[in-house]
């Protein structure tokens, strides 16, 4: 005879210290919790509105320039590491931990126009406007080398692994550390280029835009360009997304970003907007998931780098207009550089905790975190989800541009209606604002 009995271990039931919590064993049968998609709805609800408590992004001040700052460059291997450069000439090198100044120096009689770390070392190189190129080695007091040039520089970006270095003015120049004079001089058509770029992951290519509305990009191996996209307005910054090789990121004078494939300049794979002012600086996370921007409507944005509109938005009543930002090697703060002479520390999350958290805790806020992306089409949640208390000129001059963009689609329907059938034909958003493609 088989019979058949119930064993349980007490190791399943019984705490190992009187601190823990009691264990209990749930069924997790559907059928006997009617009311779970109700009581999980209410618990995202308030999940949402608690990040909205707890949204204080604004981590601290980075004072001591005397003059706008126009450049920054994070170190590509130290987490705390970072250098900005001033209208004064003066560059500074900033702790993050401590949030002080390191090392400082007067290097250029002139503008700061440009700064870029050394790979692997505490070298760093900068350009200004004074025609001069300077190598400083660490945190010396003199540059270890000085590059004299006949045209004054507008950027500057360093090679991955090679010790080389491109410089833009009217022309864009690969300089070896070794020699005083270019190796090799790339250009296609600009007067000016206004900012270049080398990629981190194909490291033989660099992108430059140009005052001509132009995005061209190079190849070394070749030393020929490889394509020329002409874009219906300037150009202010480039970044190369750091995970997928191909895509990278402009930000433009029209108040938008887009974002390309290399391979193909006809298109953009992306349009990011909310900016009301010309976007002036970009930075990807070191992830490749989030995007930076910083404007000249004072306003800091990041953007989920699959999405076309931002998912937070920072500002206060001092800051100026943003001419530099960068996100953190951790990909947990965001620095922004203003002409108001400071550099602001932002969290990456604004409702993020910062220091350790205990593992009930961690498990938690994952729990959270998991019931808002579950519950996030919810339109009560998407709208607490979504408010941003922003300054009334952004809002009243987002109204005007809504305004007028209905309007000019009011205007291609009626052109569209009244014209014979092809006539006036549909163009897409992100092909909209690239006018010619060369290759």
């Amino acid at each position: 005879m088989k019979i058949k009995t119930i064993s349980r271990s007490d190791d399943d039931h019984t705490r190992a210290r009187s601190g823990d919590i009691q264990k209990l064993h749930r069924n997790l049968d559907p059928s006997l919790h009617p009311f779970e998609k109700a009581r999980e709805y209410t618990r995202a609800l308030n999940a949402v509105k608690l990040d909205r408590v707890f949204a204080k992004p604004f981590v601290g001040a980075l004072n001591g320039h005397r003059d706008g700052v126009y450049c920054m460059a994070k170190h590509p291997t130290q987490l705390t590491t970072f250098a900005s450069g001033s209208a004064d000439g003066e560059i500074r090198i900033w702790s993050l931990q401590t949030q002080k100044t390191i090392w400082s120096s007067i290097a250029h009689k002139q503008f700061v126009r440009g700064l870029c770390f050394v790979p692997y070392s505490n070298s760093f190189v900068s350009v200004g406007d004074d025609k001069v190129v300077k190598l400083w080695d660490g945190q010396s007091s003199e540059p270890s080398q000085t590059y004299i040039f006949k045209s004054s520089f507008t950027g500057v970006s360093h090679h991955r692994s090679n010790p080389q270095f491109a410089t833009s003015s009217n022309q864009i120049d690969i300089w070896d550390h070794t020699q005083s004079e270019p190796i090799q001089s790339l250009s296609w058509g600009a007067e000016t280029i206004t900012t270049v770029k080398f990629n981190q992951t194909e490291t033989s290519v660099l992108a430059s835009a140009g005052t001509d509305r132009t995005i061209i990009l190079y190849d070394l191996r070749t030393n020929m360009p490889i394509s020329k996209s002409v874009m219906a307005l300037k150009t202010n910054a480039i970044a190369w997304n750091p995970m997928e090789a191909f895509n990278f990121t402009c930000a433009n004078e029209d108040h938008n970003l887009y974002s390309f494939d290399m391979r193909n300049l006809s298109k953009a794979i992306n349009v990011f907007k909310d900016h009301v002012s010309a976007v002036l600086d970009v930075d990807y996370s070191p992830t490749g998931q989030q995007i930076v921007s910083g404007s000249y409507d004072k306003t800091l944005r990041i953007y989920n780098a699959r999405e076309g509109h931002s998912r937070d938005v920072y500002h206060t009543k001092r800051m100026q207009r943003l001419f530099c930002v960068q996100y953190s090697m951790d990909s947990k703060y965001v620095l922004s550089g203003s002409d108001d002479g400071n550099i602001r520390l932002w969290k990456g999350d604004a409702s993020e905790k910062m220091g350790t958290t205990a593992p009930r805790q961690q498990a938690s806020l994952e729990y959270n975190k998991a019931l808002k992306e579950r519950y996030k089409h919810m339109p009560e949640i998407k709208r607490i989800d979504r408010q941003r208390h922003l300054p009334r000129r952004i809002v009243s001059t987002t109204k005007k541009i809504h305004v007028m963009t209905d309007s000019r689609k009011k205007k291609e329907d009626n052109l569209r209606k009244h014209s014979r059938p092809g006539a006036v034909p549909f163009k897409a958003e992100r092909k909209k604002h690239i006018l010619t493609v060369d290759e």
